[in-house]
């Protein structure tokens, strides 16, 4: 059995079920959350040959930063469920591999805290803050300055959320709220908040390109747009000074109905036509995954569950495995396409397998 499928396999024997579900679980009928992981599978790689190239070199810049290979972490809510380190574990492994760490808002660890621990393994760690834009127009910007406090290098805004996605399996087990003694900390003593408490994550549909807009003449720190499916969204995330793009579907947790998001990449890629960089969320479990996405236009890959699944089964070790697993997988894969580095990874090395499986 591959590792991440071990990892996976003791964190759920590890977790609550009620946590395991949170974490697992996905919106509606849970189509997009099986899609996504199915949509790889669907895809062919057409190696190249006699190319040359003895040694490989994994890396890649994102946004100015340095990333040892292209896969970071992906944002994912509050980790402390699945091991008590939680979000410092997952920083220290994130700096222990070289890569960057996405930290959620909803976090159960404080930024200030998790950029402090990925720096006591690495002084130039990286470590992103994802951000949902507040309705409460005094809380944004109280949120960016704290990050930007805590050293954080870009803001990663997920937009795909104007209403909170209908997850069965936490309603059906009434998770509602995190048990006693953890919170979302980044929360915690905003304009507004309860005293001693931290104010609820609020989504809006009203909120718009406006606001993003906003968001870009409050900060100089790059800005990343999270969510985006649909092309023509992308000459607005442009105009709007947008500096990166996550195609993602929420891992499934927002719009059951949307497509998987390696599905929806290649349109993407073609309206940014290299005009900023693109990252890809969801599903990706191998690192033929990572290799698709690659020649399909992505930058580089964000990998969330197997991150948790990691975490939950031995800690900042589970988490590093993950990362170094996803490495060495993608590194044999670039040799067997005959490729070097990432950017040799290119559109026409894609093909589609048919119904059957097959390579057409």
């Amino acid at each position: 059995m591959p590792l991440l499928a071990r990892l996976h396999d003791q964190a759920r024997r590890t977790l609550d079920p009620v946590h395991y579900d949170f974490f697992a679980g996905g919106a509606g009928q849970e189509a997009a959350l099986s899609e996504n992981e199915r949509a790889f599978r669907r895809y062919a790689l057409l190696p190249r040959v006699l190319r040359g190239s003895a040694r490989r070199d994994l890396a890649v810049t994102l946004l100015g930063d340095r990333a040892s290979m292209p896969v970071v972490v992906a944002p994912t809510a509050f980790h402390r469920l699945a091991h008590p380190e939680g979000e410092r574990a997952t920083a220290r492994a994130a700096a222990a591999a070289g890569t960057v760490l996405i930290a959620s808002m909803a976090a159960t660890t404080a930024i200030g805290e998790v950029t402090a621990a990925a720096r006591s393994v690495s002084a130039d760690a990286a470590v992103w803050f994802q951000l949902y834009l507040q309705p409460d127009p005094e809380v944004t910007p109280a949120l960016v300055r704290r990050a930007e406090r805590a050293g954080c290098s870009a803001l990663v805004v997920t937009a795909d959320s104007p209403v909170f996605g209908r997850r069965e399996r936490d309603r059906r087990n009434g998770f509602d709220d995190l048990p006693p003694g953890l919170a979302a900390e980044n929360m915690r003593d905003l304009p507004g908040a309860p005293p001693g408490r931290p104010r609820a994550i609020g989504m809006s549909p009203a909120l718009s390109w406006h606001d993003l807009d906003r968001l870009r003449r409050l900060t100089r720190l790059p800005i990343v747009l999270k969510g985006v499916l649909h092309p023509a969204d992308v000459p607005l995330a442009l105009d709007t000074g947008v500096d990166a793009l996550i195609v993602s579907n929420h891992g499934g947790r927002q719009l059951d109905a949307a497509p998987a998001t390696v599905a929806a990449l290649p349109a993407i890629a073609e309206a940014a036509a290299g005009r900023l960089p693109l990252l890809l969320d969801g599903g990706v479990r191998r690192g033929s995954d990572v290799a698709v996405a690659l020649a399909l236009g992505a930058t580089a890959v964000g990998i969330g569950r197997p991150v948790l699944w990691g975490l939950a089964a031995a800690g900042q070790a589970g988490v590093g495995q993950v990362l170094e697993a996803l490495r060495d997988e993608f590194d044999h894969v670039l040799a067997l396409c005959g490729g070097a580095r990432p950017a040799d990874l290119t559109r026409d090395q894609v093909t589609v397998r048919d119904p059957g499986g097959e390579p057409s």
